[in-house]
């Protein structure tokens, strides 16, 4: 019997990050899902397993170093090599650039940017050595955009989005696909469906992104043939202004 296919999904929760595991668990990969609180993401993981699917919950601040580090080696010499990284945490605060102190712009900054630079990095030196690999990142309209009250989150999503230009440039030609995934739109969430004025509007009209149709695309990033690689897929409902 071969090897496993693992995939990683760094930001795992139950909205975008678990149907993206879920989705590649269904490809047939053994998907590893972490978030910084373990007992949610364990008890996702076990209600895939009930589904026959293969996943695993690991607990992890992604900010850590020692603990990206560690929880990468635990993947490769446990469960197999990591053929897909997807790093998917956000940190979307608004709050007036007034009121935004240096702590949180820091911690924003840390959550949904050099997060992005440990496990893109980490993902990046195990892939290398293999030639081959996919690193997924998942961007937001503040990616391209900022918008007011966005100032710390748009100022780490920029940097993300440029970290990983860089690193499709670097790796690219050692047969490591990265590629960027712009989300510019509501996507279909416990907040969101509390929160959005005009929810029940939209998801009538098909006007809220659904987390499983926005999974496919990662899956579809990952599956291209190297002669076409997608750097950045820019993602919306149908309804959204450009």
């Amino acid at each position: 019997m071969g090897l496993k296919k693992v995939a990683l999904v760094v930001g795992a929760g139950d909205a975008i990050g678990g149907a993206i595991a879920k989705e590649f668990a269904l490809k047939g990969f053994t998907v590893c899902m972490a978030r910084r609180s373990a007992e949610p993401v364990e008890a996702y993981a076990a209600t895939l397993r009930e589904q026959g699917l293969d996943a695993y919950g690991f607990a992890l601040d992604a900010r850590k170093e020692e603990q990206v580090e560690s929880l990468f080696s635990k993947i490769e010499s446990e469960i197999g090599p990591l053929e897909v990284v997807v790093f998917n945490i956000g940190a979307n605060v608004p709050m007036s650039i007034l009121d935004t102190s240096s702590r949180k712009f820091f911690k924003i900054w840390e959550m949904a940017c050099f997060s992005g630079f440990l496990v893109g990095r980490e993902a990046a030196r195990k892939m290398v050595a293999r030639k081959r690999g996919t690193i997924l990142f998942t961007g937001a309209t503040a990616s391209v955009r900022g918008g007011a009250i966005f100032g710390a989150f748009a100022s780490a999503k920029h940097g993300l989005r440029a970290l990983a230009q860089s690193m499709a440039r670097e790796l690219g030609p050692k047969n490591i696909h990265v590629a960027h995934v712009i989300i510019d739109g509501a996507v279909e969430t416990q907040w969101i469906q509390e929160n959005h004025p005009n929810y029940e509007k939209l998801k009538t009209n098909d006007g809220i992104i659904q987390p499983t149709d926005l999974a496919k695309n990662y899956v579809m990033l990952h599956e291209q043939p190297r002669t076409t690689w997608t750097f950045e897929l820019d993602v919306r409902p149908w309804v959204e202004t450009w």
